[in-house]
């Protein structure tokens, strides 16, 4: 017995097409053998005669998302004349939605790769920052779209993850002055990194805070008055020799910051 035969007629990839008739045709059991043929790219009538005059040879059914609205008139008027059963998987959506939004649509193909593409970009850049955070991975700075440079408690990893859905690439290095920052920071274009300072009175209430959240005493050195100059000073010395632009966060939401860094990076 000779297979079924199913032609998927698309002016994109043909992916939405493939998805929607094999799900139909898991109504019929997985047992069921039939042959899918994807047709991708068909931008013209020339290419919808070809594929029809296969389908009708074939004596296959076909099924089509074409955004077109000529195209898909085409197809369907061609497909009678072939007597070939043709099914329009997109065309009603399109029109329903036309005429309740009382506007046409855009008529552009591939539309939906192109927000798959968007959706990996953006979990690429969470996992970037999740593997380049908080210094873990000098390498990274060279990398990334933006570094962000701060002392302890300055928003680094909130700021990159926020950043990270806007697809940008994020490397953050934590400044301490026991530790010589890494070399790879003198290395990069300075307009790509982004020192955060903080008003020194805000930044011993936010590191009070959590030291009591950690279950530790409230006077420890990390929250003195005397270590948080120590470190503002040494962060102060060391974007003043990178050379990068400075943004205090001390009375700013994370999406305030952000905002910011986002500005600043357009004019790159």
């Amino acid at each position: 017995m000779v297979k079924p035969v199913i032609y998927l007629v698309s002016d994109s990839l043909g992916e939405t097409a493939e998805k929607v008739i094999k799900s139909a045709l898991l109504q019929f059991g997985d047992h069921h053998e039939y042959e899918l043929v994807r047709e991708p790219y068909v931008d013209g009538t020339e290419k919808i005669n070809h594929v029809l005059m296969t389908v009708a040879r074939d004596r296959a059914i076909v099924g089509y998302t074409l955004v077109d609205p000529d195209l898909r008139e085409y197809i369907s008027e061609r497909s009678q004349e072939l007597d070939i059963e043709a099914i329009d998987i997109l065309g009603p959506m399109l029109d329903a939605m036309e005429r309740m939004f009382r506007k046409k649509p855009r008529v552009k193909p591939g539309l939906s790769h192109q927000l798959d593409e968007a959706y990996f970009k953006r979990i690429e850049a969470i996992e970037f920052a999740v593997k380049y955070d908080d210094g873990r991975d000098p390498r990274g700075i060279e990398k990334a779209d933006i570094v962000l440079i701060g002392i302890s408690r300055t928003s680094k990893t909130p700021l990159s993850q926020y950043l990270a859905l806007k697809s940008f690439k994020v490397a953050n290095v934590p400044i301490v002055p026991e530790v010589d920052p890494p070399k790879q920071l003198f290395d990069v274009d300075p307009s790509k990194c982004i020192g955060l300072k903080i008003n020194s009175e805000k930044l011993n209430d936010i590191r009070k805070e959590r030291l009591k959240a950690l279950g530790l005493k409230p006077n420890a050195n990390y929250a003195t008055t005397t270590r948080i100059e120590q470190e503002l000073e040494y962060f102060e010395r060391l974007v003043e020799r990178i050379q990068c632009p400075v943004i205090d966060v001390s009375y700013k939401a994370v999406e305030e910051t952000a905002n910011i860094i986002l500005q600043l990076q357009m004019l790159r």
